[in-house]
């Protein structure tokens, strides 16, 4: 039997990988920033250990005889406290890397993006060697990339999935299913743009792989396979709701000068909430996406487990 320690555990990457560790008989511990946090850890099998990114002790205490740490935790989303992505997904990440060293953690996966490569350009086909891009002008790509350079440069292996989601996923679904009943869901250009996704089930199969067999400081895409049409993909994922997506479309070059001159309005005036299109969300939605996940295949012996149709599927019977 093997010892995980957990970040992130409460959220919908993390949630899921400590089930499967549990339900495969590993020990888990997981860092819990609130008693909401602790029960959910709980929930899913795991012993919660109260603290946060912040508190290098209290993850020095949980990971002491752990086989493996692996770090799903990370402050999400298109905008917000350029502070708060800073805290949590650099300084936080540090600390997760340091904690882990100082109690001689052998193993540590980190939850690496596809944004972390974003910067206002389609991604076509990219692969591994792919510069990070750590000057992204949006916050999440940016702060992912110095992220993931920290934790490559102290030896993590890095999963880098695409556009997650499946049973459970609290922010792209439900993100889509309330734009469409607010009616401001809109297509980019008519959305036949090809995107890679990844199933979470894939996303904790490539956790594990990593776990065995990732070469230190390297990293490793997992996707669902084969890309989609965005918007079939999209369309599909809004029916698993009784949701019919809307067929307005709106063009390209007019979101993404909205994108830049409101991001820039919202920081120098500044405005309160958010502009009614970020960068990140007009490169997610507009822009081709599509991974090669030949390095994942090849070294780790990465195979999806669970199809689109099948995670489709799933997303209806709950």
């Amino acid at each position: 039997m093997s010892t995980a320690f957990v970040t992130g555990a409460s959220g919908f990457i993390g949630g899921a990988l400590t089930r499967r560790l549990v339900a495969e008989g590993w020990t888990v511990r997981a860092l819990a920033r609130t008693e909401k946090s602790a029960k959910a850890v709980r929930a899913n099998g795991a012993t919660a250990v109260k603290g946060d990114l912040d508190d290098v002790q209290a993850m020095r205490d949980g990971m002491a005889g752990a086989d493996v740490v692996f770090h799903c935790a990370a402050h999400l989303g298109e905008w917000g406290n350029p502070e708060d992505f800073e805290r949590v997904n650099v300084a936080g990440t540090g600390n997760a890397v340091r904690a882990a060293k100082d109690v001689g953690v052998p193993r540590f996966v980190h939850v690496g993006t596809e944004a972390a490569l974003m910067n206002g350009q389609p991604l076509v086909n990219v692969d591994e060697s792919a510069a990070l891009q750590t000057g992204s002008k949006a916050l999440y790509p940016r702060t992912k990339a110095l992220a993931e350079k920290e934790a490559r440069q102290a030896g993590a292996v890095v999963i880098r999935p695409r556009l997650v989601w499946g049973r459970g996923d609290t922010t792209i679904l439900p993100a889509l299913t309330e734009a469409v009943r607010r009616k401001r869901f809109a297509w980019i250009g008519g959305g036949r743009h090809r995107t890679s996704t990844t199933h979470v089930d894939n996303v904790v199969e490539g956790l594990l792989l990593g776990a065995q067999k990732g070469e230190p400081g390297e990293a490793y895409f997992v996707t669902d396979g084969e890309p989609q049409v965005f918007r079939e993909f999209i369309t599909r994922l809004l029916a698993t709701q009784g949701i019919e997506a809307p067929d307005r479309s709106v063009p390209r070059a007019i979101l993404g000068a909205l994108a830049t001159v409101g991001e820039a309005a919202w920081r120098v005036l500044p405005l309160p909430g958010q502009p009614p299109v970020t960068r990140l969300a007009f490169w997610l939605a507009s822009q081709e996406c599509t991974i090669d996940i030949s390095r994942a295949r090849r070294e780790l012996g990465y195979i999806p487990v669970i199809s689109v149709d099948q995670g489709m599927e799933e997303l209806r019977s709950t």
